[in-house]
């Protein structure tokens, strides 16, 4: 049995599981009705108030593992009937009230929505209260305490709010699809749509009669390399041709063909934020619009070798991208990437479709995957755009000085973006990655482990290619082998 970080992850991975093995076998719409029963057979609750909550609960995980409603356009979706066990009230007192005889509370509420019990202790008028928090300043015990609940404390750009029913309720206008609030909340109210089922039967669906309608090419990120513990990135190459895709290619190729082109900009340009990030990027667009301009015209790494493959290889393909992010998704939206890339998946959904088809990784031989540089890999953690693009600079010898910031987590985005658009930053490049630690601590990874920066940066070192534009010239020559 796998065994994973949270019982919540945990959950959504047996709900996948079931939604990958129903897709596969070619029943899922005659049988998912079936699967709330599986993961809740009863007749004792294990994790809601009775097992019928339960099932309800896991209904509404199996929709949104098969795509959701198509015609919300954010990724990341509430369910509602999941959102009901985190404080109602933002402020409450606590028993280290003392009751004293200054009250700084009342007097500082402007709401008058504080008074005092027979004891003296104070108590909150939930009906009058504005949440506003001044009387917790006031308080000189520090009595008052903010309950801040999970998805909100880590939803860094405002978008997650309560709604009059007091649930959990997302945005869209501010939203960046980072997947953070995902990530954070500990009843799993908030879940990513998944395509997995789309990406299935992409597969299913490529081969008519005797031959071939298209190859199938899976775009992995090489944060993969940090994330399944027990197998290395050739023996999940393998798994990977045995799910049904024809052909591997690393996203850090993209990302090869990104750097060298983003270095050109920036020289051109003398000051660039990168575009790698779609949680950054998206951020820049809808919380800082006034630098928008300042945005790398390049593609992200995902879509620009999705592009160079679709347009060189010389039967029609089409793309799936896997890894660990939950903006890819948003991403794969845009009119300008949705002609590259047909799919996204995580490493969460591509775990669960190993093992609904009885896959273990751990046991296979490798298959060589060895396109990207050492450059191109380390995309997958901060710091490694900003490397990447000092590199082309010296391959290239540009006459640009690279003065970068490099932003890990949104927040430092934030700090920087700020700074930039009143002309308080002396740097001319912008490198942000929405998620702490960059790509490897992407919100649908299986793991958030502080090596994983290490075992990415081992990754990258086990290349044979000399730098950024050996790895771009040799693999401009391989792709068209794609047949």
């Amino acid at each position: 049995m796998r065994t994973f970080e949270t019982d919540v992850q945990q959950l959504k991975y047996n709900v996948l599981k079931q939604v990958a093995e129903r897709a596969y076998d070619g029943h899922l719409m005659e049988s998912y009705y079936e699967i709330p029963k599986v993961i809740s057979p009863g007749p004792k609750a294990t994790m809601r108030c009775c097992v019928y909550k339960e099932r309800a609960i896991v209904q509404e995980r199996v929709r949104l593992a098969m795509g959701g409603d198509r015609r919300n356009p954010n990724v990341i979706e509430v369910i509602p009937i999941a959102c009901d066990e985190c404080p109602v009230e933002r402020y409450t007192v606590s028993p280290s009230c003392r009751g004293c005889i200054s009250h700084r509370c009342i007097k500082a509420c402007p709401k008058k929505a504080i008074t005092k019990e027979g004891s003296g202790r104070a108590q909150i008028n939930e009906d009058l209260c504005i949440e506003c928090g001044r009387c917790a300043k006031a308080c000189p015990y520090g009595a008052i305490t903010e309950n801040v609940r999970p998805c909100e404390r880590s939803c860094k750009v405002g978008a997650v709010k309560m709604n009059e029913d007091k649930k959990a309720s997302i945005n869209i206008d501010k939203c960046i699809a980072c997947g953070a609030c995902a990530y954070a909340c500990p009843f799993g109210a908030i879940m990513d749509k998944s395509f997995m089922v789309d990406a299935i039967n992409i597969i299913k669906n490529k081969k008519k009669g005797d031959g071939y309608d298209y190859k199938v090419v899976a775009i992995v990120a090489p944060a993969l390399a940090s994330q399944f513990e027990k197998a290395t990135v050739g023996q999940l190459a393998t798994a990977m041709k045995q799910l049904g895709f024809d052909y591997i290619a690393e996203a850090a190729m993209g990302a090869d063909m990104v750097a060298k082109k983003e270095t050109e900009e920036l020289a051109e340009k003398g000051f660039l934020t990168s575009s790698c990030c779609p949680a950054f990027v998206s951020y820049i667009r809808k919380h800082v619009p006034e630098l928008s301009e300042k945005i790398s015209h390049n593609l992200s790494p995902m879509a620009e070798i999705g592009r160079f493959i679709k347009i060189n290889a010389e039967i029609p393909v089409k793309t799936v991208f896997i890894g660990p992010c939950t903006a890819k998704k948003q991403e794969m939206q845009l009119p300008s990437v949705d002609l590259w890339i047909d799919c996204v998946l995580t490493f969460e959904e591509l775990q669960a479709m190993l093992d609904a088809r009885g896959i273990d990784e751990t046991t296979l031989e490798e298959t060589p995957v060895d396109d990207a540089s050492y450059f191109g890999r380390i995309f997958g953690r901060s710091g490694g755009l900003t490397e990447a693009v000092q590199q082309v600079v010296k391959e290239q010898s540009f006459d640009v000085e690279v003065k970068p910031e490099i932003c890990d987590g949104i927040e430092a985005c934030k700090v920087a973006l700020l700074k930039a658009k009143v002309g308080k930053l002396d740097k001319n490049f912008i490198e942000g990655m929405a998620c702490v630690g960059g790509c490897a601590g992407g919100a649908a990874s299986l793991t958030h482990e502080p090596k994983s920066r290490m075992k990415v940066d081992n990754y990258g070192k086990a290349t044979d290619k000399a730098g950024v534009l050996d790895s771009v010239e040799k693999y401009q020559e391989k792709v068209q082998t794609i047949r």
